[in-house]
């Protein structure tokens, strides 16, 4: 078992659960028979769901029927939550018998237990939550997106470090190029955390990252930078507006395929272009932020995403142990 990557899964969070958790692992398994799976959950719910799909020894069962659920707020997570299956699976990481965590439960609950269970990295004063987002050119890291609504400079170029950290651990071949998140692209623009950010960053030297200055909203999918920095409370709100805007993009699109009978025509005549427009749109694709700063990885999939989206967020939690993340964050920072 020692070369299997050991992931820790809350089976009980998020919408459809457990089904949709472990349809999810026996969609993941059928490409990653190198992983080993530790399912905290209602063992006989979990186990009518597995119905023998994946082998024996690939996994193993907690029983927990006590859950976080979307309604308990962070403090009344962690105050009745040691018996929980998303305490047990981040507490199994904690003790070491697993290599990551993955839940689809509460977002805020998940942070505040991480935290409570999970040593921070040496000279990381806040983590961040990050997510893969796509550009014209293939994916960025975008960071932090609500973790820590008010930043410092410090912060910041922690955030450039752990981001730049993540983007290698998954595309191991490429050098990212680092961006801060601004409301212009010249220097003067911007409050004075961002600014002192800038100056810091443009004088420091990596060979793990180039320091591109600042991005612009308008600017975020055009694939020239590939780790896109920001307090929490300006990642969030980019976060929702590009979420919203390609949900209106969806719709529209699937209005218009429902439309007149030229549009149907039309929309026949181009129907390879519109499918990959679509897929390129499927938030599935992109599903699995990930809590960065603490001694081992979180991984949060998104509650109302269905089985292959959290299919894909194994497939992350996989790419990071691959990728040695938490060993690349020590030795940049």
């Amino acid at each position: 078992m020692s070369s299997l990557i050991k992931i820790a899964v809350d089976a009980m969070g998020g919408d459809n659960s457990p089904d949709k958790i472990i349809n999810g692992i026996i969609h993941h398994f059928t490409n990653n028979e190198n992983v080993f799976y530790t399912i905290f959950g209602d063992e006989k719910k979990i186990e009518y769901c597995l119905n023998n799909k994946i082998n024996a020894n690939n996994y193993k069962i907690i029983n927990t029927l006590n859950k976080v659920s979307s309604e308990d707020s962070p403090l009344e997570a962690a105050k009745r939550g040691k018996d929980t299956s998303m305490w047990l699976a981040i507490e199994s990481v904690k003790k070491r018998e697993c290599d990551i965590v993955i839940s689809a439960g509460n977002t805020g609950a998940l942070l505040v237990i991480s935290k409570l269970n999970l040593k921070m990295i040496d000279n990381i004063d806040k983590p961040a939550l990050s997510a893969l987002w796509p550009n014209k050119k293939g994916m960025s890291v975008v960071l932090d997106l609500g973790a820590n609504i008010e930043c410092n400079s410090k912060n910041l170029i922690d955030f450039s470090v752990m981001g730049a950290s993540l983007y290698k651990s998954l595309y191991p071949q490429e050098i990212p190029n680092v961006a801060l998140l601004n409301i212009g692209s010249e220097e003067l623009k911007g409050n004075e955390t961002i600014k002192e950010t800038y100056k810091i960053l443009n004088e420091k030297k990596s060979d793990d990252y180039n320091f591109a200055g600042y991005v612009e909203g308008n600017e975020l999918m055009n694939g020239k930078v590939n780790v896109i920095v920001s307090d929490g409370f300006t990642g969030n709100v980019a976060l929702k507006t590009a979420e919203g805007t390609a949900n209106f993009i969806t719709e529209e699109l699937k209005n218009a395929l429902d439309g007149s009978l030229i549009s149907k025509i039309s929309s026949l005549l181009n129907i390879s272009n519109l499918k990959k427009f679509k897929k390129r749109l499927d938030p599935r694709l992109y599903n699995g932020a990930i809590f960065i700063g603490l001694d081992s990885p979180v991984v949060k999939s998104h509650g109302g995403t269905d089985y292959i989206g959290f299919s894909n967020s194994l497939d992350v939690c996989c790419r990071i142990i691959k990728g040695n993340l938490i060993e690349k964050i020590k030795k940049n920072i």
